[in-house]
C-alpha cells in the first residue's frame, strides 16, 4: 500500500487546477460549490478542503469543517425542557469545538472522492493525517478541538478499509437520509399520483386544494437579492423550531448560491396575494436532487398545507426533468415517507479528545441524541401495507 500524502486548503483559488476532474461526480466538492462555503459559510465554521496526492498527483479530494458551537445563540427553541439545558450547558463546556469530516451542512456522502487508482483504505490514512494537522492547527490557535466526527457513510467502513484508530470511534447512526426512487415509467407528476393508493391520493388532492390561491415563481439572482431580508426571516422560522442547530445560514448564502452555481441551484417563492410567503430550493447533483433549506410562514403553512405542497413540487419538477432520485435529507421523517421517500441509514465514527469521556460515548451518545420514534409511511399502491397502517398526513 502507498503511502499518500496531503494538502490542507483554505481558499478555492489555491486548488489544483485538475481538483474538478476527482470532484465533478458530486456537485458539492466541486470547485463552485466549496467557493459558496468560502465566501457565504456560517460565522461559527471555518471550512478546509483537503487534496490526497499520490507522488504529485492529485487522488482525492475532501472537505473538513470546525465548528465553535459556544458561538450559536441558541441549539435551539422548540424543546424549552430541563433535559435541553442539561445538553445545551454540557456541549458549551465540553463539546463546543467540533471538526468534522465532511459537510455539516447537507446530508449524505458528500465527504470525499478517491481516484480509482489508490485504495480507500490508504486515502482514509491520508484523511486521518489531514485531520490530525486541522487540529494541531487549531490548538496552536488557542481552539482545541473536543470532538472529531467522520460523517455519513452509507455503510459501514469495511474492515479492509478501515479508518484509523477506528476503535478510539464510536459508531453511530441518527436520523436516516429519506430518499425518494423516481420510477422509470414515471414522466410526468400524473404518473406519480396515480401509483399512490387511495388514501394518499386524496392526501394530494387535498394539499392542492388548499394550496388555491398561492403563486409559485422561480425567482431569479436580483429577486433573491431584492428579498433576501424576507427570505432570511422565513428561513429563520423554521430554523429556530428545530430542536437542535448547530449553526444559523450567513444572510448571504442563497444570493452566493445562485451566483456560484447559476441553473444547478433553484430558487422557488411561494406569493399569496403578492406577498412572499415562503420558499423551498433545490440543487441538481447529476442524476440526483437535492433538497436544500426552505422557509415559510407558520400561519400559512398550517392554512394552506404549504410544506406538504413544497415536497409535491419537488418531486414533480424531478420527474419532469428526468431525475433519478430526489435527496429529502433528514428532519420531517413521517412526512417526508408519506410523499414516497424510503429512510437511508448514513453511518458516522465520532470521539472525543478527553480519554474518559470517550470511553463514555456508547452510554453518552444515545442520551444528547435520542432515537427519533416514527412510522414509515406506505403510499404507492403496490406496497405491502403494514396491518394497522397509520392515517395520512394531514
Amino acid at each position: 500500500m502507498n503511502l499518500l500524502s496531503h494538502r490542507i486548503f483554505t481558499s478555492v483559488s489555491a486548488l489544483p487546477e485538475n481538483w474538478d476532474d476527482l470532484a465533478a461526480g458530486n456537485i458539492f466538492l466541486t470547485k463552485r460549490y466549496l467557493r459558496v462555503l468560502e465566501l457565504s459559510a456560517p460565522e461559527n465554521m471555518t471550512c478546509f478542503f483537503i487534496g490526497v496526492f499520490d507522488g504529485d498527483t492529485l487522488a482525492g479530494v475532501a472537505v473538513s469543517q470546525f465548528l465553535e458551537l459556544s458561538d450559536v445563540g441558541s441549539f435551539g427553541v422548540r424543546d424549552n425542557c430541563f433535559k435541553t439545558k442539561i445538553r445545551n450547558f454540557v456541549f458549551r463546556r465540553y463539546a463546543s469545538h467540533v471538526l468534522i469530516l465532511g459537510n455539516n451542512m447537507l446530508t449524505g456522502p458528500n465527504t470525499f472522492r478517491f481516484s480509482k487508482s489508490i485504495s480507500q483504505k490508504s486515502g482514509f490514512i491520508a484523511l486521518d493525517g489531514a485531520v490530525k494537522q486541522i487540529s494541531k492547527s487549531l490548538s496552536g490557535k488557542g481552539l482545541k478541538v473536543h470532538l472529531t466526527i467522520w460523517k455519513d457513510f452509507k455503510v459501514e467502513i469495511p474492515k479492509d478499509a478501515i479508518i484509523p484508530d477506528v476503535e478510539k470511534y464510536f459508531k453511530f447512526s441518527t436520523q436516516p437520509n429519506m430518499v425518494l426512487d423516481i420510477r422509470d415509467h414515471w414522466k410526468t407528476e400524473e404518473d406519480y399520483v396515480s401509483d399512490l393508493s387511495k388514501k394518499y391520493r386524496d392526501q394530494y388532492k387535498r394539499a392542492r386544494k388548499k394550496n388555491d390561491g398561492i403563486e409559485k415563481r422561480q425567482l431569479t439572482l436580483d429577486e433573491i437579492k431584492g428579498s433576501n431580508d424576507k427570505i432570511y426571516d422565513l428561513y429563520l422560522t423554521v430554523a429556530r423550531n428545530a430542536p437542535f442547530n448547530t449553526f444559523w445560514l450567513a444572510k448571504n448564502h442563497f444570493v452566493t448560491l445562485k451566483e456560484e452555481l447559476g441553473d444547478d441551484f433553484l430558487f422557488y417563492g411561494y406569493f399569496l396575494d403578492g406577498a412572499l410567503i415562503g420558499f423551498d430550493t433545490l440543487i441538481k447533483n447529476g442524476t440526483s436532487m437535492d433538497t436544500y433549506f426552505l422557509g415559510y410562514d407558520e400561519n400559512c403553512q398550517r392554512d394552506k398545507m404549504l410544506y406538504l405542497n413544497m415536497l409535491y413540487n419537488m418531486i414533480g419538477y424531478s420527474i419532469s426533468k428526468g431525475f433519478k432520485k430526489v435527496i429529502f435529507a433528514r428532519t420531517a421523517l413521517e412526512i417526508k415517507s408519506a410523499v414516497g421517500a424510503k429512510p437511508v441509514n448514513l453511518y458516522g465514527y465520532i470521539r472525543h479528545q478527553n480519554g474518559l469521556i470517550n470511553s463514555w460515548m456508547p452510554k453518552l451518545f444515545p442520551y444528547f441524541e435520542p432515537e427519533m420514534i416514527w412510522k414509515e409511511r406506505h403510499p404507492f399502491k403496490d406496497e405491502e401495507q403494514p396491518a394497522s397502517s397509520p392515517a395520512a398526513v394531514s
